[in-house]
């Protein structure tokens, strides 16, 4: 009876606990990945800094040094950005010099060029240029090779059509300021060429597909657009060395808000809700199909308390979870303090089953529906079951190292077998009480009054107040006499021996 008993509270006990553990651990999982992604974001924002600042003390004036600023500008914004939405994607600033070389490469495939000239029909005709163009420039300034040799130096494709773009293939960046009167230019000369030389067309209807004023990737991805005047701006910072990230509006998140915090904790809430509902439902639903094996039907109210138990299953844990995620989360994070980042979340799991359990039994006990022993038993049976649990589950946890599932599984096996021990230990616990008369601080209701029906073998006469009715007058009456046997009963003695027992929860009084 005993062993069924331990097991069966154990188990409701280790029911209770799992939503609550389930929350915590969720919770950790959480603050953990917070901690990391807001490291993430924390050192692309370092790295663009970095890179800008490493350009003080430079000579070059900050209309020449804008474009090589904007080049950072772009790649380390949109890093930031992209880190911010948790994306693997970044860009990488190239600084090659090579013939129609790429200033900004990415890892998802998109190369860009970039182009900061002084307005906006300067810019969108250097990112038309054709090889041609460029071939003639050289010449111009004194370069004797041939066409196929300029080509070849600067390891060009030589096959490729001397009127295309040098940048083909590339999107091509400039001054957000500049978008519309670079649009305008390029269409006009697409209409003007296609009159005159259809073959230059390709390169401006190319630049024009290809034009925009940031980088950005298919998943929302995006640099912060820069206008001339804000990249050299930037450019004197980058020369003086005091550009600051956050004084252009780019600051890492909150690592935890409250509306991150309340999100979180729904989300454990439901998790654990699942799997207190699993634990919960989970006998019922055995007893059900115990019942139709050896009945061959289903018992009707099986279903009631497999709904009941659906019911109150997913409430609780729901609860839980959803507040031990909140405490664990907060304290992973430092928000409590930096002396709770350290505390295990079965610690914070045990605290909030008990926590909960004690606040559900304290409004019992305002209700009349408990006594204060009762509340004191249940709440010294919690800690020490949560203790049993947690020492298990930590045990299970190295043993079976996979994250949350042994920590359940030790927790389970710690649940039960304390019971057993709790079990054992209180029953010896109340029989040193009965013969001693310790009351263990008030944990153990000793009553001293004899019980009613030996008051009255003894010959005590007792009366219940609430019932007492005065005497009533009857009249005499008499009978005619009748010839009765005298019999003869002989004295016999009675003994009873009482002893100290247990007459109710954790009460201790006299017993036959």
């Amino acid at each position: 009876m005993m062993a069924g008993t331990g097991f069966k509270e154990g188990y409701d006990f280790f029911e209770k606990s799992a939503g609550a553990i389930a929350g915590a651990f969720e919770g950790e999982d959480f603050a953990i990945s917070r901690a990391n992604y807001l490291a993430d974001v924390e050192k692309e924002i370092n790295t663009l800094e970095q890179s800008i600042n490493d350009f003080a003390g430079v000579k070059t004036a900050k209309e020449m040094l804008k474009g090589d600023i904007a080049e950072f500008w772009h790649a380390g914004t949109f890093n930031v950005n992209a880190a911010t939405n948790e994306s693997v994607h970044r860009a990488i600033v190239d600084r090659s010099h090579d013939f129609g070389s790429v200033d900004i490469s990415t890892n998802f495939g998109n190369n860009y060029g970039l182009k900061y000239y002084a307005n906006g029909q300067e810019s969108a005709k250097a990112q038309a240029i054709s090889v041609f163009q460029r071939f003639k420039e050289y010449q111009s300034h004194g370069g004797k090779d041939d066409l196929a040799k300029f080509l070849s130096d600067r390891q060009y494709d030589s096959d490729a059509v001397i009127n295309d773009p040098i940048y083909s293939g590339q999107i091509r960046v400039i001054p957000r300021d500049q978008m519309t009167e670079a649009t305008k230019w390029l269409e006009e000369m697409i209409a003007k060429e296609g009159a005159r030389r259809p073959e230059q067309v390709k390169r401006y209807q190319e630049t024009l597909d290809m034009l925009r004023d940031r980088i950005a990737d298919t998943d929302g991805n995006e640099s912060i657009p820069l206008s001339k005047d804000d990249a050299e701006k930037l450019a004197q910072l980058a020369k003086e060395g005091k550009f600051k990230a956050e004084n252009f509006g780019i600051e890492a998140p909150e690592l935890l808000n409250a509306e991150l915090i309340v999100k979180q904790s729904l989300k454990a809430g439901m998790s654990a809700a699942v799997i207190s509902l699993v634990l919960k439902v989970g006998p019922e639903i055995y007893k059900s199909i115990d019942y139709l094996i050896k009945n061959g039907e289903i018992e009707e109210g099986q279903f009631k308390k497999i709904g009941f138990a659906a019911v109150s299953g997913t409430s609780e844990g729901f609860i839980r979870g959803s507040v031990a995620s909140a405490i664990t989360a907060c304290c992973k994070s430092g928000i409590l303090g930096e002396s709770l980042k350290d505390i295990s979340p079965g610690i914070i799991s045990a605290v909030t089953v008990i926590a909960m359990n004690t606040l559900k039994n304290a409004y019992q006990v305002a209700q009349g529906k408990k006594s204060r022993t009762e509340l004191s038993n249940e709440l010294v049976r919690d800690v020490f079951l949560t203790t049993s649990s947690m020492a298990v589950g930590a045990v299970a946890q190295t043993i079976i190292p996979v994250p949350v599932l042994g920590y359940m599984i030790g927790s389970m096996v710690g649940s039960v077998v304390g019971s057993f021990i709790y079990k054992i230990g209180q029953q010896a616990t109340i029989t040193f009480c009965a013969e001693t008369g310790i009351t263990l601080f008030g944990l153990v209701d000793q009553d001293y009054k004899l019980p009613d029906d030996v008051i009255k073998d003894i010959g005590v006469e007792t009366f219940d107040y609430e019932s007492f009715e005065p005497e009533t007058f009857d009249p005499d009456s008499f009978e005619t006499e009748t010839f009765d046997y005298d019999t003869i009963q002989p004295d016999s003695l009675g003994i009873k021996f009482l002893r100290r027992g247990v007459i109710g929860v954790s009460k201790i009084g006299y017993v036959e």
